[in-house]
């Protein structure tokens, strides 16, 4: 059905109807990075992380085309085999792609900003670590921690406390929980670190600041 050999620079080819190929994939639709003459040893192995990765994308192209094929030639069963195989492949590039160069740019990039602050808003009712949130983002933690605040403003607790006390609020004015509940959903310890906390980035109590929207007239 299609031709793929990774040694070779010969393209991948997906058959038609048994006559002409009816569709090709040449390398130059995919172009392999190689290491600089002279590259450290580091940059060499990024390259090789580079190189793996877009080995894999060729494959996976060449398995849509080629459930795209048997789809037009009605061979459901095989396309939808075809299908898995690309998406497992895909999955396996997600996992192996190499970090993110913190060097190239001064803060996150914007995947890495939509997945950080996903993850947190997914997690506010627990808690969260540097590390797993550095993770997410694929840097290590000194790099996640610096390109955060360059990008949001704040650190990442900053950040979580933040977003903490925010969605506190949104409880206080739309439910009727009590402030022990409302600072379990939020992930805190107990109403004494809730009021704390919240007394910091307010400058009221919870208590006090719930009072005052309920009776905004009082």
């Amino acid at each position: 059905m299609y031709q793929h050999n990774a040694a070779s620079s010969s393209p991948v080819s997906v058959m038609g109807d048994g006559s002409e190929p009816a569709l090709t994939i040449g390398h130059g639709a995919l172009v392999t990075a190689h290491a600089r003459n002279g590259a450290t040893e580091d940059k060499s192995e990024a390259g090789h992380a580079t190189e793996t990765s877009l080995h894999r994308l060729r494959s996976v192209v060449a398995e849509l085309f080629t459930a795209l094929n048997e789809s037009l030639r009605d061979e459901r069963g095989k396309a939808r085999e075809c299908l898995r195989r690309a998406a497992t492949m895909l999955e396996a590039v997600e996992v192996h792609a190499p970090p993110a160069p913190i060097g190239a740019r001064q803060g996150l990039a914007p995947w890495q900003i939509r997945r950080v602050v996903a993850y947190i808003e997914a997690n506010l009712d627990t808690p969260i670590r540097n590390n797993d949130l550095a993770a997410v983002a694929r840097l290590s933690v000194f790099h996640f921690n610096v390109a955060f605040r360059k990008s949001v403003g704040d650190s990442p607790h900053e950040y979580i406390i933040r977003r903490r006390m925010e969605r506190a609020q949104g409880l206080m004015l739309s439910t009727d929980a009590s402030l022990s509940e409302i600072a379990a959903t939020c992930g805190l310890a107990d109403q004494a670190h809730f009021t704390r906390l919240f007394r910091r980035a307010v400058g009221e109590s919870p208590g006090a600041w719930r009072r005052a929207r309920a009776n905004p007239q009082s």
